[in-house]
């Protein structure tokens, strides 16, 4: 039976329709971003676009950054496989932007310039506090691409029939190279367009398709949940504890998986850097709102396409795809409006994938060039256009190596990929971003002692955890050596990361400078100088 629904969804819907319609969206963006490139004259256009955008815009770009191939078809999978457990990554995804609104967004934009590092080096010794924060940087945007990456090879293989390794890694490196020319040509402006076009269209196209998928079962969410449940034969799928609930080991996963998804938004470099493509702090907390509006409607709609895509598709037909579980949302499509629909869901799939990867991109580019090159080489002194020269190469670099990692990395679950790249980064950057702002005394050796030990510890935690080796779902299936048995590292690594950063402030001898410290606190909290520098800038 799984061989005849694997031949009968390889190819769903048309190949060329799909195809036809993803160009189409590509040329329609490559001319948008053509376009906003004319203005990329400073460094200031090319990082942050000039500051140039409203917070709604900027909500609506972060909405685009935020929900990328893991919250569409990694969550609408995993709710159709695991139902209520799989549903719980929404919840944290979104939870987690509260953290970011009460905690982080003001502070930064008020403090930093173009990046990250900007805001953690700013009463801190400059050059081993920049070289960190650029690391952290690079390995969670490295983290995120995989998981981009890995979507994009999924979804193609299940658009176009491609079910050997070889063919999906000529399509994951066709949209790296893709992403490479966004980036190169439209800077932050050009990604930000590509962005707030991708989450209209993301978030309009999950509403037709939950509006479609309630209507077919009389507008009422029991009945759908009731065919869910006999589709897949387990009511179990509407509780809690399917995937979580079945050992100790599991529940505590759970609890690991929660706290990076909380934690991690408000550390993540490529959502910290959008809030400085505005011109206030005032406007900084619009574009939460904004996002959380956004974002908030959009995980409603997974709930229903998740559950639709069980009721009506089922966990045999989903997991016997060429894309796996990352194939419910696109099955749905084709469920519910045959080809023509399919291919719009894919080009918006597709959409998702190249905004989010420019979008990373840019960040792991920026944090290269303005705090190694300039920073750190160049002491500073470093010219705007030989700043944004290096970028553009950095931006080269990056794109190859994304592409190395997704080929690597296809076949695995986006959402989870993304859960890795979470803790990752609520390990490495947020203990450092709340001491560096809210803690006087904090020095210079917590700061690197704790991006350095939450960023090895993670790393090292998810080397020897059951998602590299183990188990037949492993990265490394044949391999065994899974010494950690969480399959998320943050329950251990993100409190570490806090210890370490009061240990290392603890142990520190070096006076720290007062005047600095108390500057930072009043323009942290009124932004005074900030505006200042956006004008020079």
């Amino acid at each position: 039976m799984n061989i005849h629904l694997a031949t009968a969804a390889a190819t769903p819907g048309d190949p060329i329709l799909n195809i036809s319609i993803f160009g189409a969206f590509v040329a329609i963006t490559l001319i948008i971003v053509l376009r906003a490139s004319r203005n990329n004259k400073t460094a200031a256009d090319y990082y942050a676009a000039g500051r140039s955008f409203t917070g709604g815009q900027n909500g609506t770009a972060i909405a685009g950054d935020y929900l990328s191939a893991a919250s569409f078809l990694g969550i609408v999978g995993a709710i159709a496989i695991t139902g209520y457990d799989g549903f719980m990554y929404s919840i944290g995804f979104l939870v987690a932007w509260l953290v970011a609104l009460l905690l982080v967004a003001e502070l930064l934009r008020n403090t930093g310039k173009y990046t990250m590092a900007d805001v953690l080096s700013f009463r801190l010794k400059q050059r081993p506090v920049r070289i960190a924060a650029a690391i952290t940087t690079l390995v969670v945007c490295f983290f995120y691409l995989l998981a981009q990456m890995a979507g994009a090879g999924g979804l193609v293989s299940l658009l176009l029939g491609i079910n050997d390794k070889v063919g999906q890694s000529v399509v994951i490196t066709i949209v790296g190279a893709l992403m490479i020319i966004y980036v190169l040509i439209g800077g932050m402006k050009g990604t930000t367009w590509v962005q707030i076009i991708k989450a209209c269209l993301l978030i309009a196209g999950a509403a037709v398709m939950t509006v479609w998928t309630l209507a077919i079962h009389g507008l009422n969410l029991s009945t759908l949940l009731d065919q869910a449940v006999e589709t897949a034969g387990n009511p179990e799928i509407l509780n809690p504890g399917l995937k979580y609930g079945l050992t100790d080991i599991t529940q505590l996963d759970f609890i690991s998986l929660a706290l990076a998804l909380v934690l991690g938004t408000a550390a993540l470099p490529h959502v910290l850097m959008r809030f400085y493509t505005v011109p206030t702090a005032k406007e900084a907390r619009r574009s939460v709102v904004w996002a959380i509006w956004l974002i908030g409607a959009f995980y409603v709609f997974t709930l229903v396409l998740g559950y639709g895509a069980a009721a009506l598709i089922g966990a045999d037909r989903i997991l016997a795809s060429p894309g796996g579980v990352n194939s419910a949302a696109p099955l749905l499509a084709f469920e519910l409006g045959g080809p023509i629909l399919l291919g719009l869901i894919a080009a918006v799939a597709f959409a998702t994938i190249l905004a989010v990867v420019a979008g990373l991109t840019i960040t792991a580019a920026a944090s290269f060039a303005h705090d190694i090159y300039a920073s750190v080489f160049k002491k500073g002194k470093a010219r705007p256009e030989d700043e944004v020269k290096v970028a553009r190469r950095t931006v080269v670099i990056i794109g190859v190596v994304a592409i190395i990692g997704g080929i690597g990395a296809n076949g695995q679950n986006v959402a989870f990929l993304v859960a890795l790249a979470f803790a990752v980064a609520a390990s490495a950057n947020l203990p450092t971003i709340l001491y560096s702002l809210f803690w006087r005394k904090f020095s210079t050796q917590g700061a690197v002692w704790s991006m350095y030990g939450g960023l090895a510890s993670a790393i090292l935690l998810i080397a020897f955890s059951p998602v590299v080796s183990g188990s037949p779902t492993s990265m490394i299936p044949g391999a065994n050596f899974a010494i950690f048995p969480l399959s998320n590292p943050g329950l251990v690594s993100i409190p570490l990361a806090f210890v370490l950063g009061w240990l290392g402030t603890v142990l520190d001898k070096v006076p720290r400078d007062v005047a600095k410290q108390v500057e930072m606190e009043v323009r942290s909290l009124t932004g005074v100088g900030a505006e200042k520098e956006a004008v020079d800038h």
